[in-house]
């Protein structure tokens, strides 16, 4: 998957369209990610003895498909492209500035 935790994307579908938002956990194997206080539904606790039924909002995972990388040096939505140097280490490249995004292997910034 080209976008990895940590990444700033926009939600290009769904109740909410056109907003920004960091990347808390991505699902590789079923192409979904969770994004920090996006696609929000509330779910309903039972009280019990000890405690008072409540309403908790939560995340729920959206389809990668949905979302789009915002590069963090153009500040644009953008596609990720990849680049390999010498030593085989590959990176992650904007498509629109061509800068470095980050490293695809440790996921860090270079």
């Amino acid at each position: 998957m080209k976008i990895i935790k940590g990444d700033k994307v926009k939600i290009l579908l769904g109740k909410d369209k056109n907003r920004d938002g960091e990347v808390i956990t991505v699902f590789t194997k079923k192409g979904t990610l969770v994004v920090k206080g996006m696609n929000l539904f509330k779910r309903h606790r039972k009280g019990t003895q000890n405690q008072p039924g409540t309403i908790v909002e939560k995340e729920r995972p959206l389809l990668a498909s949905k979302v789009a990388l915002i590069c963090p040096s153009c500040h644009k939505i953008t596609r990720v492209g990849y680049q390999i140097d010498k030593q085989g280490d590959k990176y992650r490249i904007c498509r629109k500035c061509n800068n470095l995004i980050t490293s695809s292997r440790n996921g860090g910034t270079k």
